[in-house]
């Protein structure tokens, strides 16, 4: 208990990643079930309260990224315990808000000194998968707002599922392509162009700048 506790606190990012990673797997897994809402919601939570504690370790604003994510747990507990989906694009807007505030918080982090830490390292996956995130939360939006703005070679008139845009989302950017999930609209078209803009300059700029730190230290040792 008291190792894991020291974990956290060494390495964060590290529990913050791989909390997200295991998101990925879970969605799938849940979103079709009965209980599916109420586990994704806790779920959600739980990633939240995850990355509020990280951002305090950033130059980010505590208090602001908490009072972010205090409505987005309400409308969640709303969704799943009151049977309110309605609520969703709502709750979807403040996570994609929520989660590009704290990426930018871990950039911050990442680009406040000349020395790369182990930490450091995680936070660029942890940041990548923030970045990931928001914009498919802000694919979901974007789906509310106007339907039919994604298509799928499976059901294209549906909308997409969550698992669907994250997938969506983590192509764009990586720049590993698109998949057969497709913005067919120009405001769909105009934000994955805006992803994939994000993406490589991500990694163009922040990951390149840790690898050569890294290269340095390992030099200098």
């Amino acid at each position: 208990m008291f190792r894991y506790l020291a974990l956290t606190r060494r390495h964060p990012s590290a529990i913050l990643l791989v909390v997200q990673l295991v998101g990925l797997l879970l969605y799938p897994l849940l979103e079709s079930t009965r209980a599916g809402p109420l586990a994704l919601s806790a779920f959600g939570i739980a990633v939240l309260v995850f990355t509020t504690r990280m951002v305090r370790r950033t130059p980010g604003l505590t208090w602001l990224s908490v009072g972010i994510a205090l409505p987005v747990i309400v409308l969640l507990l709303m969704q799943a315990m009151l049977d309110m989906p309605w609520l969703q694009p709502w709750s979807a807007g403040l996570e994609a808000v929520f989660y590009f505030y704290a990426a930018g918080s871990l950039v911050a982090y990442m680009m406040a000194d000349l020395h790369a830490t182990t930490d450091e390292l995680f936070a660029a996956g942890a940041t990548f998968t923030l970045l990931a995130w928001a914009f498919a939360y802000s694919f979901v939006v974007l789906q509310h707002l106007q339907p039919n703005s994604f298509a799928a070679a499976v059901d294209p008139q549906l909308p997409r599922t969550w698992t669907e845009l994250m997938f969506l989302s983590f192509a764009l950017l990586s720049s590993t392509g698109i998949g057969d999930v497709i913005p067919v609209r120009p405001m769909a078209r105009a934000l994955c162009t805006l992803e994939m803009f994000v993406g490589v300059m991500y990694l163009a700029a922040v990951v390149s700048r840790l690898i050569g730190l890294t290269l340095i230290r390992r030099e200098n040792t």
